[in-house]
């Protein structure tokens, strides 16, 4: 009887702990960026969980730029904090989330070295339908001068998705360092890696549905790469 009321008054200190005492906190206040040294970058909370999503509030972020060819950029609703590009070293902001979308990027290497993560309640925008090209629209493939390679209509539209047919496309080559590659099903052709700068205009033949993919041989892990969808 007397281990019964024991355990039944140890239990009732606890559901009163619980429902009137300290909060559990349920994410970091502290957040930890890092870039570098290779092409990384990352935001995560205490755990070592990459960052999705966030409360509204005010955290302070340990920033470790570990390379002096990349920085570390964050930007959204009232932020925008950055490193410097040469300089490394660590640093401690703090910063104020409101509900929105907010991303990180290193400036230099945007296309590849990103990320971001949502604050609070963002209402999700539907996006509207994709209404494929077809081959009367000419296309302009380009690569370089830096870490880009890009497919778009010639008013400027990046592609992603396309009627099969016979395109014209105009490949601008704007670096030695670099080259441009269109593979598709029936498809493959490039300019020469290290040797080659330049214009070309190649007759592109798309007959069946698939995917076309355009990329840099030697930079396609620096994410200098891309695709669309062939569509009949």
């Amino acid at each position: 009887m007397k281990l019964a009321t024991l355990a039944a008054i140890v239990f009732l200190a606890a559901s009163l702990g619980a429902a009137g005492g300290e909060a559990t906190p349920t994410q970091s206040s502290t957040l930890h960026a890092r870039v570098g040294p290779g092409f990384s970058i990352s935001l995560r909370t205490d755990a070592g969980l990459l960052v999705t999503g966030l409360d509204p509030g005010t955290y302070e972020i340990e920033v470790e730029d570990e390379s002096d060819e990349h920085n570390f950029h964050l930007l959204g609703p009232g932020v925008d904090r950055a490193t410097e590009v040469v300089g490394m070293g660590k640093q401690r902001w703090t910063v104020t989330l409101t509900d929105g979308e907010y991303r990180y990027v290193c400036d230099p290497h945007s296309v590849s070295m990103r990320g971001a993560f949502k604050v609070g309640n963002v209402p999700t925008t539907p996006k509207p339908p994709v209404t494929p090209v077809t081959s009367n629209t000419k296309l302009q493939l380009t690569s370089g001068p830096g870490f880009t390679i890009t497919l778009k209509t010639s008013a400027g539209r990046a592609v992603t998705s396309m009627r099969t047919g016979t395109y014209t496309v105009v490949v601008r080559d704007r670096s030695r360092i670099h080259n441009a590659h269109l593979v598709a099903p029936g498809y493959n052709r490039l300019t020469k890696p290290l040797t080659y700068t330049g214009t070309q205009t190649w007759r592109v033949k798309l007959a069946k549905a698939g995917t076309l993919r355009f990329l840099c041989d030697p930079h396609v892990l620096q994410g200098m790469k891309g695709s669309a969808k062939i569509v009949r």
